[in-house]
């Protein structure tokens, strides 16, 4: 048995390492993850449990991700004039909307008497799926990039709208009293209370209509053009190329990320008091 005294440095040792071990960042597990997922997927295949032609191992769809860097697909179309088609799109779209929508809904939201008028004329509008409009925006507009921008801005328009006016209308009515009680005039209310109040909820809604804007895009890339990732994943279908119909999701899944990772960013610099308050909230 050991005694007192080599039993306290070994307790002090334990605690010193344990203090100064690292620590594994958030990242990790996630990256581990897909690292483990895409050996499984190869081995899978290596092994025949997956058909190979129907599931292209990882290994293959990194020699179609170098093939479309080198030669494109269709040929002389290359991958890099398919990302700048897909991106430029969607940022045309979802800017028009965020531009046009952002300070309607902040106006009908303040405008009680304004936002019953118009609250079934959105509620219709938000129904009427925006891909059901395609055939519609094609006799009226053509087969061209104004129907796409078009399209897309539609979709993100009803969203972003909503959650604007849904915002200045969840803003807590003890600040107003407050402020109003300081003699606050009507535009420094607005401007200093309801306006900063609204913005983590059109954060909100600017990331769901994101999503919105890539949903979008994948059909509308589908017709009347070779350029664009949804065009790309048309072409591949058609040829039955099943490796690289993957790798242009995987394109859109990085243009997503990226995007998302921006909106995530620009919340942080622009609403500081936000991410204070779930740090300490945790």
């Amino acid at each position: 048995m050991p005694s007192s005294s080599d039993a306290t440095p070994r307790r002090a040792w334990i605690r010193r390492l344990r203090r100064t071990r690292l620590t594994i960042p958030d990242w990790a597990y996630g990256l581990l993850t897909v690292l483990v997922l895409l050996w499984l997927w190869e081995y899978a295949v290596d092994h025949a449990w997956i058909n190979a032609y129907r599931f292209p191992p990882p290994s293959k769809l990194a020699r179609t991700f170098e093939a479309l860097l080198e030669r494109g697909f269709p040929r002389g179309v290359t991958t890099d004039t398919h990302f700048k088609a897909t991106l430029w799109r969607i940022l045309k779209g979802y800017s028009v909307a965020a531009v046009c929508a952002i300070p309607l809904g902040l106006f009908v939201g303040a405008t009680p008497l304004l936002e019953r008028a118009v609250a079934p004329i959105i509620t219709f509008a938000r129904s009427v799926a925006t891909l059901s409009l395609l055939p519609l925006a094609v006799a009226w507009f053509g087969v061209g990039e104004f129907t796409r921008v078009f399209l897309i801005a539609y979709g993100c328009f009803w969203i972003i709208l909503t959650s604007a006016i849904n915002a200045v209308q969840g803003v807590s009515k003890q600040y107003v009293f407050a402020a109003q009680s300081l003699g606050a005039s009507r535009r420094q209310i607005f401007m200093q209370v309801m306006l900063p109040g609204s913005l983590p909820r059109i954060f909100a809604g600017l990331r769901v209509a994101l999503g919105m804007a890539f949903l979008v895009i994948i059909a509308v890339e589908m017709i009347g053009t070779i350029e664009g990732l949804g065009a790309l994943i048309m072409e591949a279908r058609n040829f039955y190329r099943t490796d690289v119909t993957m790798v242009g999701m995987i394109f859109i899944a990085i243009i997503g990320f990226v995007l998302a990772r921006t909106l995530a960013w620009l919340e942080r610099i622009l609403l500081p008091w936000v991410t204070d308050l779930e740090e300490v909230q945790r």
